[in-house]
């Protein structure tokens, strides 16, 4: 576990894309839900805010009023250390997402492509040290955690994938709290999955509600939505700094806290 801690910082940098004004026709689960566009927009600025006030540089990607789902913008990318991968992400309406985002990460990491037939979303990779988790969902297959590995190579880095049972994205069902604790929903997560995360030196901690199983972890201070209260307090309870904030336009886009930017460590450092 030390040599977790040791080694995991707040990001120096985050890309982000604001919320798009054809939003409300964003893939997700329940269409018959409406969504409140402006309010999206209010949350998502309010999720940059608080990423500006831990003193992390954000760069915001022009948005596109054609790509309803590309404030997600975590899903076009793997950023590692000198490099980034470009994802190929698995519904084809989002692949349009892609080359913005590349454009302006170009301006900071060496960038490598991903091709057919290999797919692969960024909410499906959960980073601990040296180690990349990936979770084989609907949207990400092997061919593309394959293709991931190889970049990872590159950067010392190595690749497990994971079966994901339940949620849109691995990091749906678990993510970090810290460089040492996992929160995750057992309806997603299999005992295998589990094991494997624990083996790699984490706590798990059961979220109390689904929505806590998405949390973002910024160096000491960890971002919680505030549809899940419970898991917010045992966070607190454990010692984890936690800021709670409204994401319920950006749930019901089937999105969550990490989906919203792509972070870039600082060298010799690694980010959620």
């Amino acid at each position: 576990m030390m040599s977790l801690m040791s080694t995991f910082a707040a990001p120096a940098r985050v890309l982000v894309r604001d919320v798009s004004p054809a939003y409300a026709d964003c893939l997700r689960e329940d269409v018959t839900r409406s969504i409140d566009v402006a309010l999206a927009r209010a949350q998502h600025a309010a999720y940059v805010a608080a990423i500006r006030e831990l003193g992390i540089e954000v760069q915001v990607v022009p948005t596109d009023p054609s790509l309803p789902d590309a404030c997600f913008i975590e899903d076009t990318a793997v950023v590692l250390g000198r490099v980034a991968l470009l994802t190929r992400p698995g519904a084809v309406s989002r692949r349009g997402e892609v080359a913005p985002v590349g454009e302006a990460l170009a301006r900071h990491r060496s960038l490598e492509a991903m091709h057919e037939p290999a797919t692969l979303d960024g909410g499906d990779v959960l980073r601990v040290g040296a180690r990349l988790f990936v979770g084989l969902s609907s949207r990400t297959n092997a061919e593309g955690a394959a293709r991931l590995a190889g970049v990872a190579a590159q950067e010392g880095l190595t690749v497990e994938t994971l079966e994901v049972r339940g949620g849109l994205h691995l990091k749906s069902a678990c993510s970090l709290a810290s460089p040492t604790a996992l929160v995750f929903d057992p309806a997603g997560m299999g005992e295998a999955s589990l094991q494997a995360l624990e083996a790699a030196g984490l706590e798990l901690i059961e979220a109390l509600e689904p929505a806590g199983a998405n949390v973002l972890a910024l160096g000491a201070t960890t971002l919680v939505s505030a549809a899940a209260p419970q898991t917010a307090a045992r966070l607190r309870a454990r010692g984890v700094p936690t800021r709670v904030l409204e994401m319920g336009e950006i749930h019901a886009g089937d999105g969550a806290l990490t989906c919203l930017s792509l972070r870039l460590p600082a060298a010799g450092s690694w980010s959620t």
